[in-house]
């Protein structure tokens, strides 16, 4: 590959910084496409990365990055479907940075996904984009061992770093990695969702196993939170548990508690703050 090589960067995250920054680094990005205001935004205007912001990719924005003559698009976690006319734009191909191992944990997800499901091993896949959603042809993938301690943040965070490295590095010998190229096994495919804000929520009368509240509360951190409702001085309150070895150490605590308009704190201080805080933590108790 020479030095001419026209890439358009499609992100709209803190994660998609993390690639756009490795990509433009290394190769260079002549244009960024985003859905609203965020990070990789702020990137292209520091780097004088020309971009356009668009919420829907309609056949005028389609023209115009067609106008570009794109040899390459790169796609991280961007929250749009690309649409087939659009995938037809590079002259060489549309590349997505999917954090699995395709063909498990399709869709928008994979991340918190991997967490819920006590995964010990998930990964970054580079597929060359099709009009099936993380369903093209497998260019390069990597191996990330998860931790207990990983949360949804932090695997992000490495995977996403992970998958700028490889798309570089499969942009760089990109002849070679076609020729190479795996097909997925339909048969072993799996699907994620959109998470949603209930996705968080757990009933205090009934609440989920030691392990399961362990892997939601990594999971679901930073959004939308393991998070209830309980009366606390007589008013009801949102309660969030969240990830005690990210934010502070607190021995005594296996998460941390935040009441409603609170900052977090430890087992042991909400016991201390709220005459409820320890009935509250009894029912989450095996």
């Amino acid at each position: 590959m020479n030095d001419e090589l026209r890439t358009v960067f499609f992100g709209n995250t803190k994660y998609s910084l993390i690639g756009l920054e490795i990509l433009h680094s290394k190769l260079g990005v002549s244009f960024l496409v985003t859905i609203e205001r965020n990070p990789t935004q702020f990137f292209a205007i520091k780097n004088s990365i020309p971009f356009m912001t668009t919420k829907k990719l309609t056949p005028e924005v389609v023209e115009k990055i067609k106008n570009l003559s794109p040899d390459f698009f790169v796609v991280e976690d961007y929250g749009l479907i690309l649409p087939e006319n659009l995938l037809a734009v590079p002259k060489i191909a549309a590349l997505n940075i999917h954090h699995s191992l395709l063909p498990k944990y399709r869709g928008p997800s994979p991340a918190p996904s991997a967490i819920l499901s006590g995964e010990n091993i998930t990964g970054v896949s580079i597929i060359k984009m099709t009009n099936k959603v993380d369903a093209g042809d497998i260019l390069e993938q990597k191996e990330y061992s998860l931790s207990n301690d990983d949360t949804t943040e932090t695997v992000l965070t490495a995977l996403n770093k992970i998958g700028g490295d490889l798309a570089v590095a499969v942009i760089k010998t990109y002849k070679e990695h076609e020729r190479n190229a795996k097909k997925q096994d339909e048969s072993k495919a799996t699907f994620t969702s959109f998470m949603k804000k209930e996705d968080g929520k757990i009933d205090l009368n009934s609440p989920p196993s030691p392990m399961v509240l362990d892997r939601m509360v990594r999971a679901y951190f930073p959004w939308p939170s393991v998070w209830t409702r309980a009366k606390l001085g007589g008013k009801e309150k949102i309660i969030k548990l969240l990830p005690n070895t990210l934010i502070s150490q607190h021995p005594d605590s296996p998460f941390l508690i935040q009441v409603e308009g609170k900052t977090p704190m430890s087992y042991k201080d909400f016991t201390n703050g709220y005459k409820e805080g320890k009935e509250i933590l009894e029912k989450l108790k095996p």
